[in-house]
């Protein structure tokens, strides 16, 4: 399919929905956006695998990274795209093709910007941190990643979400006794002594901590429990999966301490660690960005590619159009409003 950055906004968007772009297969979007892209003068164009980067050389002193994600979670019978009312419907029309036809428009109409920009249209974000794209570009040409400030467009309902959590994933096993259902005298029951920490994580209370202005919510949760090897048999072993996600002015040492904390006299098994990112909305050009959306800055509640771009030293915020809370829903969708709304705010911004 052939995309038009310079026609209609929403046929834009509906055509980057419908071509289909589940993680491990964005070649075909990504071979759309390239030669979008390819066609402008005031660009120059690099692919890496099936990342797109299209860059502005005009010497300005500023140079700002605007991003967005290709790949969406698997088809779940809702492509191709529809309209009802002012919603547009299907796979990846909350996170966050809106983004992409939003920059995808911009990067081809803003010929002359006031700040230089770096326009990334990356792939593998919605699978294992090592497999995503920006993992690559980082380790081989984190030059093509550097700015004074960066914007994700993940939905935000159209917003600036400053900043991210953290998260922490870990396990706790408890050990028991195997023996006979029948006779479980002769066993310990590992499931139920896993009660112990269910009920820590009941009785846990969520932090809630201001970073930089933006209140960030704390949660510990078990987000999984495994045990048991047969219905007759009293199980062994079981283990609990616990989520932390935290706010960014925790570092990883002080995460784990953490939890170690609440769990004392627990071994954790930590299965992944990813570092938040603060707000990012303490310099000039962050204060410039947050005036030309005319909103009010929150804290972003998970884990973004922000924290990518802030781990390099480039302050970096959450905008784009759609509600988060619809991402990976089988009714996803997007308001249309959404689209102009965030492209009307990064033109005044960056013309």
């Amino acid at each position: 399919m052939t995309l038009d950055p310079r026609g209609d906004l929403v046929r834009l968007f509906r055509d980057i929905v419908d071509i289909e772009s589940v993680s491990g297969d964005e070649g075909d979007l990504a071979d759309a956006v390239e030669s979008a892209l390819r066609d402008c003068a005031h660009l120059s164009v690099l692919r890496d695998g099936d990342t797109v980067i299209a860059r502005t050389e005009l010497g300005r002193a500023e140079r700002v990274v605007i991003a967005g994600h290709l790949d969406t979670v698997p088809v779940a019978g809702n492509l191709p795209s529809w309209v009802v009312g002012e919603l547009v419907y299907g796979r990846g029309t909350a996170d966050m093709k809106g983004g992409v036809a939003v920059a995808l428009a911009l990067a081809v109409s803003l010929e002359r910007p006031t700040r230089d920009i770096t326009w990334i249209f990356y792939d593998h974000e919605e699978v294992a941190a090592e497999d995503n794209s920006l993992t690559r570009v980082a380790a081989n040409r984190p030059d093509l990643l550097a700015g004074d400030f960066a914007v994700l467009m993940e939905p935000t309902s159209a917003t600036v979400e400053g900043g991210c959590q953290g998260t922490l994933r870990f396990t706790l096993t408890t050990r028991g006794v195997a023996a006979h259902s029948a006779r479980a005298w002769l066993g310990r029951n590992a499931i139920h002594d896993a009660g112990d920490v269910l009920a820590r994580l009941s009785a846990y209370q969520p932090r809630s901590v201001a970073v930089d202005g933006l209140v960030y919510r704390e949660g510990l949760n078990a987000v999984g429990i495994t045990g048991g090897v047969a219905t007759n048999v009293i199980p062994d072993a079981c283990v609990v999966t616990v989520n932390f996600r935290f706010a960014p002015d925790r570092d990883a040492e002080n995460a784990l301490a953490h939890c170690r904390e609440v769990f004392e006299g627990y071994e954790l098994v930590v299965t992944d660690l990813a570092l938040g990112a603060r707000p990012g909305l303490d310099t000039p050009i962050a204060r410039d960005f947050v005036a030309a959306t005319g909103g009010e800055p929150s804290a972003k509640y998970g884990w973004t590619d922000v924290a990518r771009f802030s781990a390099l030293g480039v302050p970096a915020v959450n905008f784009g159009p759609a509600d988060p809370g619809k991402a990976h829903a089988d009714d996803e969708h997007c308001p249309i409003a959404d689209l102009y709304t965030c492209r009307d705010a990064l033109q005044r911004w960056l013309s």
